[in-house]
């Protein structure tokens, strides 16, 4: 072999003829040869040997009216026969949702995040899931609570005729169903069972929404009263900008607090954020009022105009952090329907959102005595699906109205809902009086200071919750789903908010229904938000619980939007410095105040991030304030004779 300096002193020509005629190189003019790919271990199809599994899975591809196919798991239980389905139809990955464990086993499958897997494992139903249109596997466009056929939406399809189209595929070709179908789903799960109910397929039975979509903008996902959520930023990017919510909300902030106070207003941050590409989001900016886009799709007012002839159980929860307003909206809707009585079932339960289907004993740092979640599963919803789902089964031994009161931490069986209404109900509203020396009473105040006054600074807002203020979510140990069971006494050490309380009770007080808000107040401003809550507020000791010794929980809270006084759908400038009437339902509350417990009545004018700050000077459109609208302002709470502040309580009496 020559020298490494011999060889590389040679002509190029030479050393390559030399390295070819040595066998180190071939010869340029030879063949070249050919080293065929290494072969693959991966088989092109798998097939799991899952003989020993206790369900077989069958992935499809239903076609819908217009050619559009949407991905659908269906699992069976091995060897069922004449068994009902439970339909969810979701945004959030069907395949997901049905493979929550790797087991041969249906409930650890399903377990985490399924509807009721207990109840339907346990009683045999076969469990369908499907991507709605447009998300995950399935084919076509995403539209966000695709409105139903009409001035909202022109095609032909929807969320109605996609659940119809998706049933009649499903007792056609499942040999194993008797042809019954419920459809059962949470949030947005909750909203497509409210849409079944549009021209329902006659294989549907019975539907389950809990804690559904409903009216966005009165009082559920996007707005309150007018008041934008926008801490639901993170939701609506995620949710729209791919179909399988693989790009991500990020944040430079440790503290929500921060990050929103960082970008201004909601539309600052949305186009710093990219969102004025997704199509949602530029309806919500062009829609800050209740006009017609939000009316003519809110679940409450299609159903009220349909025939209701599908058995349906509401589930409510009294803590429910994202959509509180829904469900009760749609049995005041439904409810008048029901001639027989049989028809619609309510269900209240001490719950946070989707709370129904987990571990229900305790909500942060309340207590229930008991898991209030499986009681609700295993005897209201499992005797609901039984009677009309299984073949010859007994009916329901249901109460039209099974209701948890808290306080006195037990279940209800009540023949309606509220309890406190006009008539011959056993109730009536009561007028608890904000009164001068931050004093709450049942007397109409008489002398004293006729107003109390705080200023509300845009540049400080109040943070709904202790800081840091975490991000919406439901991992990682984030508790987005207490902070309406947080305690009060945050708030209502701060100059910005005023606090009215009650002597300790020497009787228990019960309500049951929506406590209503009968605001005076005046802003020097032009445009104002109005926050008030109504607080249970715990003896300064508690020996079974010494943590919760003085605390305050909230019962009923909310936001209301000033410029909406004269009508939701009516923005107007505030006269500044004029005592005006606010008039607002808070959410409903089933509650007993024990005695030696007080009522507080706490009202401010943030609530922040949770909603976005009212810059207080009046402007067309609140998503595209200036740093320079947003003013400080002198708040004034009337309590005087003429000028009466008060919460009309739904009192029952004992």
């Amino acid at each position: 072999m020559p020298s490494r300096r011999l060889a590389t002193g040679l002509k190029p020509a030479l050393l390559a003829f030399l390295l070819a005629a040595s066998g180190a190189l071939p010869a340029t003019d030879a063949p070249q040869a050919k080293y065929p790919g290494y072969p693959s271990e991966t088989p092109a199809s798998f097939k799991p040997a899952s003989g020993s599994f206790d369900y077989v899975e069958r992935d499809v591809m239903i076609p819908m009216r217009d050619g559009v196919k949407l991905n659908t798991v269906i699992l069976v239980p091995r060897g069922a026969k004449h068994a009902g389905i439970v339909l969810t139809r979701t945004p959030y990955d069907a395949h997901q949702l049905t493979h929550n464990a790797m087991s041969g086993h249906l409930e650890p499958l399903l377990q985490g995040y399924d509807n009721a897997a207990d109840v339907i494992v346990e009683d045999g139903y076969i469990r369908v899931i499907q991507d709605i249109r447009g998300k995950y596997g399935s084919e076509g466009d995403y539209v966000m609570n695709r409105p139903v056929h009409g001035p909202l939406n022109p095609t032909p399809v929807d969320d109605a005729t996609d659940t119809y189209d998706t049933i009649d595929w499903l007792v056609q070709h499942i040999p194993e169903t008797n042809g019954r179908v419920a459809t059962i789903g949470i949030s947005y799960d909750g909203f497509e069972p409210l849409m079944s109910l549009v021209h329902p397929h006659p294989a549907l039975k019975a539907a389950v929404p809990m804690n559904p979509m409903v009216d966005g903008w009165m009082g559920d996902d996007w707005f309150h009263h007018g008041a934008f959520r926008e801490q639901n930023l993170s939701y609506i990017y995620e949710q729209e900008a791919t179909r399988d919510n693989t790009a991500k909300w990020w944040t430079s902030f440790h503290d929500e607090y921060d990050l929103f106070m960082h970008y201004g207003s909601a539309g600052a941050m949305g186009e710093a954020y990219g969102m004025q590409q997704l199509g949602f989001w530029n309806k919500i900016l062009a829609h800050p009022a209740y006009d017609a886009f939000w009316q003519q799709q809110a679940m409450d007012k299609l159903l009220a105009a349909q025939p209701l002839t599908v058995p349906v159980m509401l589930v409510h929860s009294l803590w429910d952090q994202e959509d509180i307003y829904g469900d009760l909206a749609v049995y005041r809707a439904i409810k008048p329907k029901d001639t027989t009585g049989s028809m619609v079932k309510l269900v209240m339960g001490p719950w946070h959102h989707g709370q129904e289907i987990e571990e229900g004993s305790s909500l942060g740092a309340v207590r229930f005595g008991s898991d209030t979640a499986k009681y609700f599963r295993q005897h209201i919803l499992r005797p609901f699906l039984a009677q009309h789902l299984k073949d010859g089964a007994p009916k329901a031994d249901l109460a039209p109205v099974t209701a948890f009161q808290t306080g006195t931490n037990q279940w209800q069986r009540l023949d309606r809902w509220p309890l406190s209404c006009d008539g011959n109900c056993p109730g009536k509203s009561r007028a608890l009086y904000l009164q001068a020396g931050m004093r709450l009473g049942f007397d109409a105040p008489a002398n004293g200071n006729a107003y109390d006054e705080y200023v509300s600074d845009p540049a400080h807002p109040v943070p709904f919750r202790a800081r840091p203020i975490q991000p919406v979510g439901y991992d990682n140990g984030l508790t987005w789903s207490e902070w309406l069971v947080d305690d009060q006494r945050e708030a209502s050490g701060r100059t910005d908010v005023l606090s009215y309380e009650t002597a300790p009770l020497d009787r228990p007080l019960t309500i049951a229904g929506v406590p209503e808000v009968h605001l005076v107040a005046s802003t020097s401003g032009s445009d104002s938000d109005w926050v008030v809550k109504l607080i249970d507020v715990y003896p300064d000791q508690v020996a079974e619980q010494p943590a919760m010794g003085g605390y305050q929980l909230a019962v009923a809270m909310d936001i209301f939007r000033g410029r909406y006084r004269s009508g939701y759908d009516k923005p107007e400038a505030i006269a500044a410095n004029q005592p005006l009437a606010y008039r607002f339902d808070l959410p409903a509350a089933n509650h007993v105040f024990l005695p030696g417990h007080r009522i507080m009545v706490q009202v401010q004018s943030s609530w922040f991030p949770l909603y976005d700050r009212n810059p207080q000077t009046f402007v067309p459109n609140i998503f595209l304030a200036s740093p320079a609208d947003y003013v400080k302002a002198t708040q004034r709470v009337y309590h005087a004779p003429d000028q009466a502040s008060y919460i009309a309580l739904p009192v029952v009496a004992h």
